[in-house]
């Protein structure tokens, strides 16, 4: 290939590379001399480009040129179509007015003939309409009443079409003469009616007057409304002398006189009258709404004047619900009635159960305002009620115990609620029904606190001590507690179904249902007093251990083993009476709280206790910590594993031990290894809680200052100053000062809140056996004073002291804001003494919220029967 041609094959490439095309031309020194050839070659080839472009620029040139013309040739041709276009057009319209010009004549044919048709035609109804208003005058004078209505009908039909010319004087007289003859008919009509019944010939006459019924039907609605009313007048008038006429037959008494007359009156309207009239008239529904109303202005004054006379007495109860109780009977058999028949026509497209009632409260309206009495009467009967519960046992004699089993009497109350609620919600769906609710929550707030409260906490009489609670006892309660929270939700609901939707605001039955949440709180708190009481002796052990001579550490503690083996005796017999997990686990989380809390108190009884000692300690709370993780599963299936919240809970709890006993296993030499564990451990910045642990490892005064200035010198290290102030474990805590080793401590330890529980426990004033002097007045005056002092001082955790998770709460027992006054515990902490429904109220609500967080709360009563 020669220079030329490699120049044009390169040049023509789409990747063209020109330092490539020259190192491939030149490649040698020698080809260089072929330098003024491949020059010749690129301007020849440039030349040949240019030769192109410049063709190819004429090309267009001409291609425009002929576009132009194209596009010039298309308007010229748009042009002529318009033209064409406005020609035909214009020619239509020539044609348009053409054929206009020659159909001009027949269209004045056509509306002349239109004219002439609508002339005979009118003629024609003009000469029927004469002819047939002689004819009726003539039949109405004769009273042919059947042929009349035929004519009537038609007259009326024929005079609708000469409204338009009552401006012609013959039309407007022949109009006037028409509705002169209607007034006459109408007239003549009611005058035969009034005739027939005032002289007794309604059975002979009963054809002529149901064809005049014809008549008033073609004469429209005001006459048949007139005639109606007429008939309903006359049959009540003697209904209404003698019931408003003697003061004695319209009396309450007599109520059933009055139904029983109208009732003689239908009877007689059936057989007697009920041919007269067309059935779609209605007229014996007429009658009965007649009869109704009048019957409920007399009820309205009668009670009225009842009410007055009775000079600040109530009326009587007995015959007001007795004359209720008859005019919805009364009500019920006309709906009954004329629900079915009379109005089947009318209401083929409804549902029966769409239909409003007909006589619903047509005259039980009456006695509303005056249900206040009935209300009251069940407020009396509720009130003996109360105290025959309070008297009867739990089980009856005949019934042996379940751990499934509510106490009678609550069953017993509920179905009064549910029938009184029924006859009620008959009797008014207002004001009447709320009344009704707030009796009902009066007596809910007594049977709580009279009835399972007091079985729960009885006090001695007089020289005979009061019986101590048993585990039986208290389990039914509790059933009955969870059973009246879940009824008393059910019967809110019942009742907002049934009340006017402007009141259904006013239904609230949550506080009742609280407060039976706060008894099943005290309940729980009982059974865990039970276990509380059990562990004294083994806590009296630890007490008396002497914790600073330990020289190795060991197996678990003798007294571990007492506390597993008392809990875990007492825990299963407890647990397999609670047949409500939610029970089940409020137990167990407070028998934890209750052995933390003890356990945490009982080590400031302990001083001073060595770096073994607190070693052992350790391992005994990993023993009880492994030992409660199963607690919950004792009632369980073999195998069942606890419920991974329970675990969590437990291991929260029990931890709140840990931080303080690895303090103290660190020995006090060399002193910064003491102050940086209690710094890791502990981690707070407070002098008390660190003079605390100083004391408990019972180190000398003099060493206490040189170990606070280390103290302060590393809490105040960049890596410390994120502290806080004070530990939420040991900040409640205060080290006893009496002996350490040798038995109870006299005196508290003054432990607040929570904690004072084990603090009570290190005292010589808690015996080794339930005492129920002091259990049934600590019980009621925990719910009375809003406080934790059920048995002894408050059971649980501090306020701090589990910040991740904390024990449900029992009664009075809060584990928020119980310092400072706020939380849901703050109002029960300073109520009044006699407020003992609305501490109750607090505490159920603080239990109830607690409870859901490890599962649904109240998923059912124990007795859904009977809700």
């Amino acid at each position: 290939m020669n220079g030329n041609e490699l120049a044009a094959s390169s040049l023509d490439t789409t990747d063209y590379d020109p330092i490539e095309h020259l190192n491939a031309i030149f490649s040698s020194p020698s080809s260089l001399r072929s330098v003024p050839t491949t020059s010749k070659a690129l301007r020849s080839y440039r030349d040949g480009l240019d030769d192109e472009i410049s063709a190819f620029v004429l090309q267009q040139s001409d291609s425009d040129a002929e576009s132009v013309k194209r596009i010039q040739t298309a308007k010229n041709d748009l042009a002529e179509l318009f033209a064409r276009v406005e020609s035909v057009r214009v020619r239509a319209i020539q044609t348009e007015q053409t054929i206009t010009e020659m159909t001009a004549d027949i269209k004045r044919l056509d509306n002349t003939k239109k004219n002439l048709t609508l002339s005979m035609t009118a003629l024609k109804r003009l000469q029927m309409l004469t002819t047939a208003y002689e004819q009726l005058r003539g039949l109405s004078s004769s009273r042919q009443y059947r042929e009349c209505a035929q004519l009537l009908q038609a007259v009326i039909q024929l005079m609708a079409h000469f409204k338009s010319y009552r401006s012609i004087d013959q039309i407007a007289t022949l109009s006037r003469n028409v509705a002169d003859l209607q007034r006459e008919m109408l007239e003549q009509v009611c005058e035969d009616f009034e005739v027939t019944f005032a002289k007794g010939e309604v059975a002979q006459r009963r054809g002529m007057l149901a064809e005049a019924c014809s008549v008033m039907d073609a004469l429209g609605d005001n006459a048949r409304s007139r005639l109606i009313t007429w008939y309903c007048n006359t049959q009540l008038r003697e209904y209404r002398q003698v019931f408003r006429g003697n003061e004695e037959a319209g009396s309450l008494d007599n109520i059933s006189r009055r139904y029983a007359w109208f009732r003689r009156m239908l009877k007689t309207y059936d057989e007697e009258h009920a041919a007269l009239f067309p059935p779609y008239w209605r007229v014996n529904e007429m009658l009965a709404n007649a009869f109704c109303e009048g019957t409920r202005e007399d009820f309205r004054g009668i009670l009225s004047r009842a009410a007055r006379k009775a000079d600040g007495m109530s009326l009587d109860v007995n015959l007001l619900l007795s004359c209720l109780q008859e005019t919805l009977d009364f009500e019920q058999s006309l709906e009954k009635r004329f629900s079915n028949t009379s109005r089947a026509s009318m209401d083929t497209l409804e549902s029966s159960e769409d239909k409003s009632p007909i006589f619903s409260q047509a005259i039980s309206e009456a006695f509303e305002p005056y249900l206040s009495i009935w209300v009251e009467a069940q407020d009396r009967q509720l009130s003996t009620m109360i105290p025959k519960y309070h008297q009867q046992p739990l089980i009856p004699p005949d019934e042996e115990f379940a751990s499934q089993m509510v106490i009678p009497s609550s069953t017993e109350l509920f179905s009064f609620y549910r029938l009184t609620l029924a006859q009620c919600s008959k009797l008014s769906n207002g004001d009447r029904l709320v009344e009704l609710t707030k009796v009902f929550a009066k007596y809910l707030d007594q049977y709580a606190q009279q009835v399972l409260l007091f079985h729960v906490s009885e006090r001695p009489s007089g020289q005979t001590p009061s019986k101590v609670p048993q585990i039986e006892d208290t389990i039914l309660v509790l059933n009955t507690a969870d059973y009246c929270f879940n009824t008393c939700t059910q019967l809110e609901e019942k009742i907002k179904s049934r009340i006017d939707e402007s009141l259904r605001s006013s239904i609230d039955l949550q506080s009742q249902a609280d407060a039976f949440m706060g008894i099943a709180s005290a309940t729980v708190r009982s059974l865990v007093r039970r276990v509380e009481v059990e562990l004294e002796p083994s806590w009296r052990e630890m007490r008396n251990t002497g914790w600073s001579k330990m020289e190795s550490v060991g197996d678990q503690s003798s007294y571990v083993g007492e506390i597993v083996r008392c809990i875990e005796s007492k825990a299963r017999e407890i647990l397999s009476m609670l047949h409500k997990q939610q029970y089940a686990r409020a137990f167990c989380d407070n028998i934890v709280e209750l052995v933390a809390n003890t356990y945490l108190a009982n080590i400031f009884q302990c001083k001073p206790v060595s770096e073994v000692g607190a070693e052992q300690m350790l391992l005994d709370t990993y023993v009880l910590q492994k030992s409660f993780s199963t607690l919950i599963t004792l009632s369980m299936p073999p195998n069942t594993p606890p419920p991974t919240a329970y675990t969590k809970r437990v291991q929260q709890s029990m931890s709140r031990l840990s931080p303080l006993l690895k303090t103290l296993q660190v020995r006090a030499s060399p002193p910064e290894a003491l102050v940086q564990a209690y710094l890791i451990h502990v981690a707070d910045k407070s002098d008390a809680n660190f003079r605390k642990v100083l004391e408990l490892k019972g180190l000398p005064k003099k060493d206490h200052s040189h170990l606070l200035e280390l103290f302060h010198a590393h809490r105040n290290t960049p890596s410390n100053e994120k502290l806080p102030q004070n530990s939420p474990v040991l900040t409640p805590l205060n080290v006893g000062t009496g002996s350490n080793n040798n038995g109870p401590v006299a005196g508290a330890l003054g432990i607040p809140g929570s904690l004072s529980t084990a603090a009570s426990l290190s005292t010589s004033n808690l015996h080794g056996r339930f005492d129920p002097l002091s259990y049934g007045s600590a019980m009621l005056t925990a719910a009375r004073d809003g406080v934790d002092r059920l048995g002894t001082p408050a059971l649980g955790s501090s306020s701090n002291a589990t910040p991740s998770g904390t024990a449900t709460p029992l009664p009075g027992q809060s584990n928020v804001g119980k310092e400072d006054g706020v939380g849901p515990y703050s109002a029960a902490v300073t109520a009044p003494t006699g407020n003992l429904n609305e501490n109750l109220r607090n505490i159920g609500k603080f239990f109830k919220r607690d409870m859901s967080t490890f599962g649904r709360f109240g998923g059912g009563s124990t007795r859904p029967e009977d809700s």
